[in-house]
């Protein structure tokens, strides 16, 4: 989840708490061209006040007038907008885009203390809702879980946010957090040296002195974290990728040179690192767009995460055969 929707559920919280009526909103499907993707959140109160989004506005300002008209259902509900090209242009729908939303009342917050207490131990966590009762049910969701909607039952996945782990506190680190973070990535830097870390200054990071692979284990890597080794220092980069390649991390990379990543690699295979765990090491790191500053490395990488954070990594490798 991103920082948005999990911020839509703790508002959802706290409104019931104090004894609001509020409705959660969620997009379910897509067609064409949408603002934001399945699993998107909104949560409203009886009064109109909002907290999260669904689209680029206009869907929220009708979603506005059914709540204070008390037009919202009482039971879970889908809601399509956009189906025709009238309602497509009245509603600002881009491209004629339409979108499928799941409406629910969220009457108590057992089933949201349940899932936050999730998100905060970085576990993953399925909810299923019956659409013609509305009970809620919660289990342990599965890495390849997603959304889903059919005529009897809503299921949705909540998890921890997405994480970046940096290895090396240097120029390039600097380039690449502020970017990370507009990916919605919690971002961590780790670097022991002192005259690296003494002079770090990047807002909304954590900085932290230890041991790259001691940060690794401590950091309880999980599937929605990244970790990329760029502190051209390769006995700190190695440590990090040791522990990182072993982990359960979505993508682990490492700066360096086509020659300088087969000694890597080469160095690896000393450790007790199986062929398949050496081979998830994307070096040299990055999309290959002809990078050479810091500035251009670090797009080049939060580009790279992008394209494998959504599962397009047999592109990737499909290009690099081909070159």
């Amino acid at each position: 989840m991103n920082a948005l929707d999990i911020d839509v559920l703790q508002q959802a919280h706290a409104w019931v708490q104090a004894g609001h009526q509020i409705h959660l909103m969620t997009v379910v499907k897509t067609w064409g061209s949408a603002p934001r993707q399945p699993g998107a959140l909104l949560v409203i109160r009886a009064d109109g006040r909002v907290r999260g989004s669904v689209s680029g506005g206009c869907i929220e300002d009708d979603l506005i007038r059914r709540a204070q008209e008390n037009r919202l259902p009482s039971t879970p509900t889908t809601l399509i907008y956009g189906a025709t090209d009238d309602e497509a242009t009245r509603f600002d729908l881009p491209c004629g885009g339409t979108l499928e939303l799941m409406v629910e009342p969220v009457l108590d917050t057992r089933w949201l203390d349940e899932v936050l207490s999730a998100i905060q131990q970085q576990q993953l966590i399925g909810r299923s809702l019956d659409r013609s009762t509305g009970q809620v049910s919660l289990r342990p969701a599965l890495p390849h879980e997603e959304l889903s909607c059919d005529a009897h039952t809503f299921f949705s996945v909540y998890g921890p946010r997405w994480r970046l782990l940096i290895v090396g506190a240097n120029q390039t680190a600097r380039m690449l957090c502020p970017l990370a973070q507009a990916l919605d990535y919690q971002v961590t830097v780790c670097d022991p040296r002192h005259a690296f870390f003494s002079e770090w200054d990047v807002a909304g990071t954590q900085l932290v002195r230890t041991m790259p692979d001691d940060t690794v284990l401590e950091m309880e890597v999980d599937v929605r974290t990244a970790i990329v080794a760029v502190s051209h220092d390769r006995k700190l980069d190695d440590m990090a990728l040791l522990e990182a390649l072993v982990s359960p991390a979505f993508y682990v990379g490492a700066l360096g040179s086509k020659a300088n990543q087969k000694k890597r690699k080469e160095r690896l295979a000393l450790f007790d690192l199986s062929p398949a765990q050496i081979a998830r090491l994307h070096g040299p790191i990055g999309l290959e767009i002809g990078s050479r500053t810091p500035a251009e490395i670090a797009i080049a990488i939060a580009a790279e995460l992008i394209l494998v954070r959504n599962g397009l990594e047999q592109v990737l490798v499909q290009t690099r055969a081909d070159a």
